[in-house]
């Protein structure tokens, strides 16, 4: 057990810094340079930015989704379909699937989503609402959880297959990135230090959880990326790939990204997951 002592002086410091914009992550790191051990400065760092938040332990490591692994099966039994494991990585926690969706519902969700495209935005962590962004030149678009008879069957299927509950998932979101487009390096859960983050939180929590389908294979290029780890998973019609991140930091290693599209177009839709339920 360390002696280190959390003072209001530290604690000020992190409330400072997190205030400028400082990620989680950099402060974490900063304070170990400084001499603070690992465990005392998470604990600061979860106590300080929780009473900020008006949360609990916004750092604290959470449940996650995880497919059932036990004994290194090839393939997951769902209700409605068979999928083959083909990666699994511990860390980051990744796992790719082969055959997650058929080519037919592959179409069909491109057709829903086609007419209700618009440029993609990403989260404004000054407000907890959305911005367009230059790091990601994709065009998209939101069902509503449940919203057709498909939507609501991949949604069950994807429960099932990494064990988290539906109404803990964000509504499906679907993708299309032209020539050139891409999104870059980032992660997928909300930074506690970002002052947008408390809004964010108070619907259904920290996200835990991504599972990306390939609803087309690209002629050339779009792969998914790991660049902390160099893992590429290339992006092929009815494959996916899941990863989860216990805690909101850079240790889960989780930075992704979305290489550009070398040649033709990728679809790709989106399943986020919650700690609580999503509404």
């Amino acid at each position: 057990m360390s002696s280190q002592t959390v003072t209001a002086e530290l604690r000020r410091w992190i409330l400072s810094q997190a205030q400028a914009g400082c990620r989680s992550e950099d402060l974490l790191a900063s304070m170990m340079r400084s001499g603070w051990s690992e465990d005392v400065a998470l604990a600061a760092l979860e106590a300080t930015l929780a009473e900020r938040a008006g949360a609990a332990a916004p750092l604290a490591a959470a449940a996650v989704p995880e497919p059932a692994l036990d004994g290194a099966p090839n393939r997951l039994q769902t209700l409605d379909r068979e999928v083959r494991v083909l990666a699994v990585m511990s860390l980051p926690r990744v796992v790719v699937f082969g055959g997650l969706l058929s080519d037919e519902e592959c179409d069909e969700l491109v057709a829903l989503a086609r007419p209700r495209l618009a440029r993609s935005e990403t989260v404004d962590n000054s407000t907890g609402g959305s911005e367009v962004n230059a790091a990601r030149t994709s065009d998209g678009m939101f069902f509503e959880r449940g919203e057709t008879p498909l939507i609501e069957r991949i949604e069950r299927r994807i429960a099932e297959l990494v064990r988290w509950p539906v109404e803990r998932g964000e509504g499906l979101q679907v993708l299309r990135y032209r020539p050139g487009a891409q999104y870059k390096p980032h992660h997928d859960f909300f930074d506690p230090a970002h002052p947008g983050t408390a809004n964010i939180l108070r619907r259904g929590g920290q996200r835990v959880g991504t599972v990306v389908m390939y609803l087309n294979t690209p002629a050339g290029g779009g792969a998914t990326t790991f660049p902390e780890v160099g893992l590429e998973v290339q992006p092929v019609k009815g494959n996916a790939v899941f990863f989860s991140y216990e805690r909101p930091l850079a240790s889960t290693r989780t930075l992704h990204g979305g290489a550009p599209v070398l040649d033709g177009e990728k679809w790709v839709a989106t399943k986020w997951m919650r700690e609580g339920v999503f509404a």
